[in-house]
């Protein structure tokens, strides 16, 4: 497949591809060759010596969208006065708001920048910006495999985390957890509607979670994913097609 970055159309060949030994590494050094990253990391950088303090330095859209991408909250870009609030959050007050966000990925992103404790310092931090570089590329890397296989980067994501999921509620805080975990169960989107403890019981009954300190029961429930969401988009397709018409 020229220009592919998955490998392959088939979901599980494309996961198995992809996860073989310096197959990450290549396709990050593939990504890194293309311009717009480092044309953002220019204008981060120039952005960052121009702020005046960390707070403005959030509401700049060349600096906070930088952040966002390379920290895994892209679909958060444009929440910048949410963004302001849970990345300066101090993490040593329990009722700070990244610490009371459903959503992990907050309280994750605030603690690994130390925006509360070291400012607009830590956004100058060369080591910081070589890794907000880095989570860019695998941002990009992410958006093509996805281009080519629907979920792929999301498996990919979660063979790295699924072992830190010590209970059924650090699932469901974190996006990329529960899109899997859900996706593999058969349980619809709409479960999100339901009460937090409604969701960890559906999860739980379906789902005994020490297997998710298993690799191979890992890549079981990832291949499962996959299936599942090759088949919902050519359901899709199917439907689509159906409507217009035509015979499938």
């Amino acid at each position: 497949m020229s220009g592919s970055y998955a490998g392959s159309t088939n979901p599980i060949l494309a996961y198995r591809l992809n996860i073989k030994d310096g197959a990450e590494a290549k396709a990050l050094a593939r990504v890194a060759k293309e311009p717009d990253v480092q044309r953002s990391m220019d204008q981060f950088t120039k952005a960052v010596a121009q702020a005046k303090d960390i707070k403005s330095a959030l509401k700049d859209p060349r600096i906070l969208g930088v952040l966002m991408t390379a920290m895994g909250l892209g679909d958060a870009t444009n929440q910048s006065g949410l963004a302001t609030r849970a990345l300066l959050s101090d993490l040593s007050d329990t009722k700070s708001l990244a610490n009371n966000l459903s959503d992990s990925r907050w309280k994750n992103a605030a603690k690994s920048l130390d925006l509360f404790s070291k400012g607009l310092d830590a956004l100058k931090d060369p080591k910081l910006q070589a890794t907000l570089k880095e989570g860019l590329q695998r941002a990009k890397w992410y958006e093509k495999l996805d281009g080519d296989v629907a979920g792929l980067s999301d498996a990919l994501a979660f063979k790295d985390k699924a072992s830190t999921a010590t209970d059924v509620y650090t699932v469901l805080g974190d996006p990329i957890l529960r899109r899997v975990v859900t996706g593999a169960l058969g349980l619809p989107t709409t479960i999100a509607i339901q009460s937090v403890e409604t969701q960890a019981r559906a999860v739980s009954s379906r789902l005994n979670l020490e297997k998710l300190q298993s690799p191979k029961e890992v890549q079981k429930l990832i291949e499962r994913y996959l299936t599942n969401k090759d088949q919902t988009a050519t359901n899709t397709s199917t439907n689509l097609l159906a409507q217009f018409g035509f015979t499938v």
